[in-house]
């Protein structure tokens, strides 16, 4: 009599290779050219849309899945989206710096125990304020999450 294959579940630790492709398929993430990466389901390493896709799959499983708009990390949030007076940059980074278009700038967490980060949208002409998207890059948007199953305990 043969044990069936180990089964995802909460809590299980997983090996595995995955590929993470936004809307226009480039690879965020892609662990396949590399060594296998290793988690524990709710954990927070994947976002929960992500772990609950792989609960209930088996052990040896490679499957594409198609998380709709929104799916994986959230939909758009406007609120998100928020004017930063650039003296206040100044004071807590390079009083030189400057910002374009596309940067990711990191900000301490108000508590001071870790960062997050926003992609400036726009820079005001006069030189006071930057307009910063706090939303996670593909909130809103579909994703493409690749996965094969090497362990599951």
């Amino acid at each position: 009599m043969t044990t069936p294959a180990p089964t995802v579940v909460p809590g299980s630790f997983l090996t595995l290779h995955y590929r993470l492709a936004g809307p226009d398929g480039d690879d965020l993430v892609n662990t396949f050219t590399d060594k296998p990466a290793t988690l524990s389901l709710g954990s927070g390493e994947l976002s929960p849309a992500l772990e609950a896709r792989l609960l209930g799959l088996v052990e040896g499983t490679r499957t594409t899945l198609q998380l709709e708009p929104g799916e994986a990390f959230g939909p758009r949030n406007p609120e998100m989206i928020q004017r930063v007076a650039l003296k206040l940059l100044r004071e807590l980074g390079d009083p030189d710096e400057t910002w374009s278009v596309g940067d990711v700038v990191q900000f301490p967490t108000p508590d001071g125990s870790g960062n997050f980060a926003g992609v400036v949208r726009e820079v005001d002409t006069a030189g006071e304020w930057a307009l910063f998207d706090f939303n996670h890059p593909l909130a809103g948007q579909p994703v493409t999450f690749e996965v094969q199953l090497i362990g599951v305990l």
